[in-house]
């Protein structure tokens, strides 16, 4: 009879797969949507409800799209106000960020996420295009976001965007900044997508904003301006290959 008592607790203790699953997501703060729990939940109704139940105990919810490589959790509308207080209704970020900040996320956003949706959209894993793949084009697996998100020269961000984000001191900083927060990665002198970028930024919100806005012009110039440097620099590639 002890034994069993003891076999029981145990038992009655265990962590089950929801509970794990929370408990990583809120100490890593983001997991891969390859994790094993995470396919596990995306595949599994009834996990993915108890997933969200214990989130929403504890006024947070489960974050994801399909555009995105990774899952999270945010906090729901409704206990923002009493969590972060007025501040919450008067601020336009809750983590922080100075305005020059708050205005080189959206800037990164625009132009990292914008053309990566686009290519999604198009099943564009940056294959060659024939007219037979464009038949079935449709029945094209989504690309991941890391094989066709773009990459961003720092320099060249530097150079479009410096002087109206504080130059280069504030803009250092304020990378930074967002890399700790999980929306961007560095790499040398390369800024891609992070964990969080395509996740806690409202696309159907933001995108009409940017596109229809001011910033839509200034982004497409800078996105042009970055393909020719691609296709130049691809060219050269190419010919240095030839000649050798």
């Amino acid at each position: 009879m002890v034994v069993w008592k003891s076999i029981q607790k145990k038992t009655m203790n265990a962590p089950d797969e929801a509970a794990l699953l929370v408990a990583e997501l809120l100490a890593r703060r983001w997991l891969p949507r390859q994790h094993p729990r995470v396919k596990r939940a995306l595949i599994d109704a009834d996990l993915w409800q108890a997933v969200e139940d214990r989130l929403a105990q504890v006024g947070l919810r489960l974050v994801d799209n399909i555009h995105a490589d990774h899952v999270t959790t945010a906090m729901v509308r409704s206990v923002e106000h009493a969590v972060f207080g007025e501040s919450a209704l008067n601020s336009n970020n809750n983590i922080d960020l100075p305005r020059d900040g708050v205005s080189l996320l959206v800037v990164l956003w625009s132009l990292i996420i914008l053309p990566k949706r686009e290519r999604q959209a198009a099943r564009d894993s940056g294959t060659e295009n024939t007219e037979q793949s464009e038949m079935f084009n449709s029945d094209r697996p989504m690309p991941r976001a890391q094989s066709v998100s773009p990459v961003i020269s720092y320099k060249a961000l530097l150079a479009d965007f410096g002087n109206q984000l504080g130059k280069k001191t504030r803009l250092d900083g304020n990378l930074k900044r967002l890399e700790n927060h999980g929306f961007i990665e560095r790499r040398g002198d390369d800024i891609v997508e992070g964990p969080l970028l395509d996740l806690l930024l409202d696309y159907d919100t933001l995108a009409p904003r940017i596109l229809d806005g001011t910033l839509g012009a200034v982004l497409s110039k800078a996105r042009a301006a970055a393909e020719a440097k691609t296709a130049q620099t691809d060219e050269q590639q190419k010919e240095t290959g030839e000649a050798s």
